[in-house]
């Protein structure tokens, strides 16, 4: 009887339970589909987003070196030019110089000439007679070889000083000639520096632009991440609240189930008992009172019997371990770079096993009780319905697996 009465009572329980739950899951899943849907397109935008800023920072990066190279390029022509500068003025001044010696050189050219000419003109005038008067007027032989060798020396030094003269302006001609000619040299680079230096100047005013264009690309990009972004947060909590509801609901709902079943169960043994009390009534003028009694026996044990499964029922969702939350999902972390750790919980404290879980949509500090330990929520990181229990190692962290518990909520 015992046996047949709990089978009763799970069949009902479970018939309950599967239409009730399954009204509320269905209308809060569909909503919980399409805000996953929703926040997967807005991160998939935003993924986009992120992607678009990269490579315009990138690009903005190598524009910022190829400018720093351009302005060293343009410190390195304004010192060439500088230098140039300074050589095409020493040569200007070299150039002044040497100016000056041809003119006094053009001034002793023209004092030899007209010397030249009055000597040349004595001697066209007197011709040979004056050397052959100056050799007859000779005292005797050796005034006469003096006098020749003073002939000869004013010969040889009229020739050497036009020699010297044609020499010197030669040289002065060609070193002006030198001059002007680096100097004209020293001009071209002037201006193939200076040219270089505006073409230089016209890029590096392309690239600031260029990079300013950039500069405003990414703040606007950014702008559109942090909305996107801010948008993902968004429809994360309202996924959380929604998964929340969902398990508030299937928790109600299993609350509800119990109580049916249990209401169910109680009416079944009154309606059982009033029966069987209302046949030994009948059969008591029949039967002897130990029959009598036997039946009053039975009638106490089929509703101990009852209880007992009433008792038994109660204690799956027992109010005295705190507000029910629905069944959970278990899943271990640790603070490695595997597990995305950071040394602190998101709610600022030091995380340490056997205490700290990470869990969506509860207030930081709500104590859980799972599996009879009790926990603090400190951490995030995964939806409502999955509770992620801290462990000291990663190796913990594996080994703990994924389960499932009833998870109550003590504050």
């Amino acid at each position: 009887m015992r046996n047949k009465k709990c089978t009763s009572l799970f069949l009902t329980f479970l018939i309950a339970s599967l239409t009730i739950t399954p009204v509320y899951a269905s209308a809060t899943q569909k909503k919980i589909t399409e805000a996953e849907q929703q926040k997967t397109e807005t991160q998939s935008n935003l993924n986009a987003s992120q992607d678009k800023i990269s490579s315009l920072e990138a690009k903005k990066g190598d524009l910022e070196a190829y400018l720093t190279e351009l302005n060293q390029q343009l410190t390195d022509l304004s010192k060439n030019l500088s230098d140039l500068q300074e050589k095409s003025d020493a040569k200007q001044a070299e150039l002044q110089q040497i100016e000056k010696e041809l003119d006094d050189a053009k001034a002793r050219r023209e004092e030899q000439y007209e010397s030249m000419k009055l000597r040349i003109q004595y001697m066209y005038e007197n011709g040979n007679d004056s050397y052959m008067t100056m050799l007859t007027e000779a005292k005797d032989f050796t005034d006469f070889l003096n006098k020749a060798e003073n002939i000869m020396q004013l010969t040889k030094y009229d020739r050497k000083m036009l020699d010297l003269y044609k020499e010197t302006q030669q040289e002065i001609e060609d070193k002006e000639a030198g001059v002007k000619k680096e100097q004209e040299a020293l001009e071209e680079l002037k201006q193939e520096s200076m040219d270089k230096q505006a073409e230089v100047s016209d890029l590096v005013r392309n690239t600031t632009k260029q990079i300013d264009t950039y500069s405003s690309q990414i703040d606007s990009e950014q702008s559109a991440a942090k909305e996107l972004l801010e948008k993902v947060n968004s429809q994360e909590a309202v996924i959380d609240s929604l998964m929340k509801q969902q398990k508030d609901e299937e928790a109600a709902a299993a609350l509800a189930a119990q109580k049916a079943a249990q209401e169910e169960a109680a009416r079944k043994a009154q309606q059982e008992a009033a029966e069987q009390q209302a046949a030994a009534q009948q059969s008591a003028s029949q039967e002897s009172s130990e029959s009598y009694d036997d039946v009053q026996e039975e009638n106490s044990s089929d509703t101990e019997t009852s209880q007992e499964i009433t008792e038994q029922e109660d204690t799956s969702f027992d109010d005295s371990q705190g507000k029910y939350l629905g069944r959970f999902r278990l899943t271990g972390y640790c603070n490695c770079a595997l597990c995305h750790g950071q040394g602190y919980t998101a709610s600022g404290t030091v995380p340490q096993a056997g205490r700290t879980v990470a869990m969506n949509g509860i207030p930081f500090g709500t104590k859980l009780l799972i599996n009879g330990g009790v926990y603090v929520v400190e951490d995030r990181g995964v939806p409502y319905g999955n509770v992620d229990i801290y462990h000291d190692t990663h190796d913990q962290a594996l080994s703990f697996g994924v389960g499932y518990a009833d998870v109550y909520q003590l504050n």
